[in-house]
């Protein structure tokens, strides 16, 4: 019978208090708020916010024409460090929850799927970035 690896020490988290946390939910939130309201401004249909599934958490879920788009929100301090922060495993998560969306409504099948990203920071509209990465 063999023993699995031991896994290597993770990395010490840099302490936050909850603060901090309420500060960063709270920003993000906006984001998604001000995300929306420009998807809309756009010609897009909000289909969902914030929908979760076992495979992960979809932020905004926006129609227009045949085209669906699952939008990750970014929030950071500038645009780079929140395009940085968005990781391939984070992008297979959501690749993963976009597909159980799809499953759980047949009639979006047939559409075409695009990942967008929203990249917000301070004092700045979010940047819409269309099909940030794909599947």
């Amino acid at each position: 019978m063999s023993r699995a690896k031991p896994r290597p020490p993770r990395a010490p988290r840099a302490p936050r208090d909850r603060a901090a946390r309420k500060h960063a939910e709270a920003r993000g939130r906006r984001a998604e708020a001000l995300s929306t309201w420009l998807l809309r401004a756009k010609g897009y249909r909000i289909l969902a916010r914030r929908f979760r599934t076992r495979a992960g958490e979809l932020d905004i879920v926006a129609r227009r024409g045949r085209t669906i788009a699952f939008v990750e929100v970014k929030a950071r301090a500038d645009l780079e460090a929140a395009i940085l922060s968005i990781t391939p495993r984070q992008q297979a998560r959501i690749m993963r929850a976009a597909l159980l969306f799809v499953a759980s409504r047949p009639g979006l099948a047939a559409l075409n799927m695009r990942f967008d990203v929203m990249l917000a920071a301070p004092w700045r509209l979010p940047v819409h970035m269309r099909n940030a990465w794909t599947e």
